[in-house]
């Protein structure tokens, strides 16, 4: 970590230093691109930095799901302004001219504080820098230009401690943050989907962005059949793009178990927007996945989730906690197919071309035993 002479006194302890605040910030900028779980990660620094400067505007510079997710919850976000395409900041064919208004539109914000949190700051520090806030606090590797106050960046470190570390550069100490909660008008929407013949309502993603964090469909339809035969509701989501393989899930799982048991198991992909996503999986016993923006939005929403990990991504985006989320890791490090190293990861790490699944080898039993652990303790929870 480095840091002007100014700041270098730590005031409070936390997930590190919290230095010195800024003074007189009314306008705050906070630059994450990717995807659900990308802005996921960051909501405990934001819950941090709304605490620390309650009269500023928090500013998102995002993607469109971004903006889903605050319209569609309530959370420490004011307002977001959805990034132009720009390499290593949000990916897609630059527009310079684009790209340009862009920036001259931020500028004339006048912020007082722009907050880098997307990545090692190769790409999005020199973003940044051409907000003209007044202030500037981000991560940066060694070949990164320089903020005012910069953390050091490490890629396998917990990702929501590394921006709670970030923003108590900014003065901002670290906080235990709110449960997200979805506005009530997406509640009305989901009511009729849950079965209130069965005892408990088990949630499936067996999607991923990285195919290589997929548990195999099969093995989700296993778990749903099982869980369908001892009386739980399973309802699987996702995108557009995954909606074939959620129907396969769905399918195989309705093979395996007898035919009054099989309108238990259904998908609601691309049936459902965010908001009405983050209402399901509110009202959800347990939410069963494998490392996705889903499974963390359900965890920020406080729904028990058993996650499937490669070994690698659970440093990163694995829950800490134990007592209501269950983590499974494979340990797998080299590609089944060509043996390539896959610990080597981040923005310039190479990637070997081959997609197979890293977690094949995490049993259905053992899951399926964390979801009927966690359903109990959902249900004593709930009363």
């Amino acid at each position: 970590m480095d840091t002007s002479p100014a700041s270098a006194i730590s005031l409070e302890s936390g997930v590190g230093p919290v230095l010195a605040k800024f003074q007189d910030v009314q306008r705050i900028a906070v630059l994450r691109g990717g995807g659900l779980g990308d802005l996921i990660y960051t909501y405990p620094a934001l819950f941090a930095l709304r605490r620390a400067y309650p009269e500023a505007r928090v500013t998102l510079l995002g993607t469109p799901i971004h903006a889903a997710l605050v319209a569609a919850t309530e959370g420490p976000v004011d307002d977001v302004e959805i990034l132009p395409f720009a390499k290593g900041v949000r990916d897609g064919d630059e527009d310079p001219e684009a790209l340009e208004r862009f920036l001259q539109d931020m500028q004339g914000r006048n912020f007082d504080l722009a907050v880098q949190m997307h990545g090692g700051g190769r790409f999005s520090n020199p973003f940044l820098l051409k907000l003209g806030a007044r202030h500037t606090v981000g991560t940066r590797t060694p070949d990164a230009e320089r903020l005012e106050r910069n953390l050091d960046y490490i890629y396998y470190q917990n990702e929501p401690d590394r921006w709670l570390e970030t923003v108590g550069l900014a003065g901002a100490p670290t906080i235990i943050a709110p449960l997200l909660r979805p506005k009530p008008e997406y509640r009305q929407d989901v009511a009729g989907l849950k079965d209130q013949a069965r005892h408990s309502l088990v949630v499936i993603h067996p999607g991923a962005t990285d195919p290589r964090r997929r548990w195999p469909a099969s093995y989700f339809a296993d778990a749903a059949a099982s869980l369908a035969a001892e009386g739980v509701q399973v309802l699987a989501v996702g995108d557009e793009s995954e909606k074939a393989l959620a129907q396969e899930v769905v399918g195989l799982a309705q093979s395996k178990i007898p035919e009054r048991d099989r309108e238990a198991v259904r998908s609601v992909a691309s049936e459902l927007d965010l908001g009405q996503l983050a209402a399901l999986l509110d009202e959800a016993t347990v939410m069963l996945a494998s490392d996705s923006g889903p499974r963390h939005l359900a965890q920020a929403l406080g729904t028990p989730t058993v996650g499937i990990f490669w070994v690698g991504n659970a440093f990163n985006a694995g829950a800490r906690g134990r007592s209501m989320h269950r983590i499974h890791m494979s340990w797998v490090t080299k590609c089944p197919r060509c043996g390539a190293d896959v610990t080597q990861v981040g923005w310039t790490a190479p990637h070997c071309g081959h997609d197979d699944t890293l977690i094949e080898g995490i049993a259905v039993a053992d899951v399926v035993q964390d979801v009927r652990d966690l359903t109990a303790t959902s249900l004593l929870l709930r009363g």
